[in-house]
């Protein structure tokens, strides 16, 4: 007999409203319902959601709230439609600053599907928790529409309330996460495809997957869209559970977007001590550890974040990162995806556009250079 045991089979990273000023911003519902597609990651014969009020600065009342499994867009499989409860109940209020799991659901996801996930909020929510990049679109309709047909509903572009889906799975599942900025949050990826690195790297393995806490315009060091990834490795690293593995993409935005803001540059030696001290907390904690040079940034369109300075920073982190830094393991991104006749610049033809970002051949790119016996136990 197989012994299960619950793991993350989707994870989505959340942000302050009030504090995200590069990103989208958030907003707030008032009679309204929320439906999201949260693609998993990993199945199981059994799931439960966990929502997010995190950075809500009132309680937020949950009216009522259902799952399904997608049928494309925002349509769902009306036979898998079910009713979500909290401690038993239908409705819920999460107090500020709370997170909150669902009770299980007795309904079989696969790996790679979609789950719909429907919330009607009937008070004033304030500016939401959220996720401002997440690559998929959202869908509001009005008043109690969480069974309803969403065919004229308008479209959001971001995620709401919503920061986790666990399975109950095999026990013993590898569970790996992406622990990162937007190369894997999937900034740049064709929006509804599913080309993030994580979904395309979980097409690449037989057992286990790796969720996605990538966190775009997240810095390693410094607080700002999110907070700081070693700020944040804990809520979003070692409460996952089931977590064996965890990679690391951070340092682009710490060295570009202090020319952007007007803060002071950060050196090298300052990146180096965070990425090691990342390192020796997850090794302490059990973790096997894979860590990322930074990407190609060159030419970005975006105002001061482009230097020479700045360059030669990511340069020397990446020589440091490629040696150890006290990884476990190390997956070269900077060398899968940057122009062989111009290192400091993405190819051309993994660039989504912006020279920041990787398209979907680039995440595509960026998937296949990991070493896939790194992520088995």
């Amino acid at each position: 007999m197989t012994t299960t045991t619950w793991v993350a089979g989707f994870r989505s990273a959340v942000l302050d409203p009030n504090e995200s000023f590069l990103i989208q911003p958030s907003r707030g519902f008032r009679d309204q319902t929320v439906r999201q597609i949260l693609r998993l990651d990993g199945g199981g014969g059994a799931l439960r959601v966990l929502l997010a009020n995190e950075y809500g600065k009132e309680p937020l009342v949950i009216g009522a709230a259902r799952v399904a499994v997608g049928t494309g867009g925002s349509t769902i499989d009306p036979d898998t439609d079910t009713v979500l409860t909290f401690g038993g109940s239908a409705e819920v209020t999460i107090p500020a600053g709370g997170q909150l799991r669902s009770d299980p659901v007795d309904l079989a996801v696969a790996a790679g599907s979609d789950l719909v996930l429907s919330l009607y909020l009937p008070g004033d929510t304030g500016p939401a928790t959220y996720s401002a990049t997440p690559s998929q679109l959202a869908y509001v309709a009005p008043g109690n529409a969480v069974s309803a047909s969403f065919a004229d509903a308008e479209e959001a572009a971001n995620r709401y309330f919503v920061a986790g889906v666990d399975v109950l799975a095999p026990e013993g599942t590898a569970i790996a996460v992406a622990f990162g900025d937007s190369w894997f949050e999937g900034g740049g990826t064709s929006v509804g495809s599913n080309r993030r690195f994580p979904n395309l790297l979980n097409r690449r393995l037989d057992r286990g997957w790796v969720v996605n806490q990538g966190l775009g315009g997240n810095r390693l060091l410094t607080d700002g869209v999110g907070l700081r990834g070693l700020a944040r490795f804990d809520r979003d690293v070692l409460t996952v559970p089931g977590v064996t593995h965890v990679l690391f993409h951070f340092g682009l935005n710490d060295v570009g977007l202090p020319g952007m803001t007007g803060e002071p540059p950060v050196t090298a030696e300052d990146l180096i001590a965070g990425f090691t001290t990342l390192a020796a907390r997850a090794r302490a904690a059990g973790l096997t550890t894979i860590g990322a040079t930074m990407g190609p940034y060159a030419g970005t369109i975006y105002p001061g974040v482009d230097s020479l300075e700045g360059r030669e920073v990511r340069r020397r982190v990446n020589d440091r990162i490629r040696t150890g830094a006290g990884f476990d393991a190390v997956v070269d991104v900077a060398a899968a995806v940057r122009d062989p006749d111009a290192p400091d610049f993405i190819r051309p033809d993994l660039d989504s556009g912006d020279h920041l970002h990787l398209n979907d051949a680039g995440a595509q790119a960026m998937a296949d250079a990991v070493d896939l016996s790194y992520l088995r136990l």
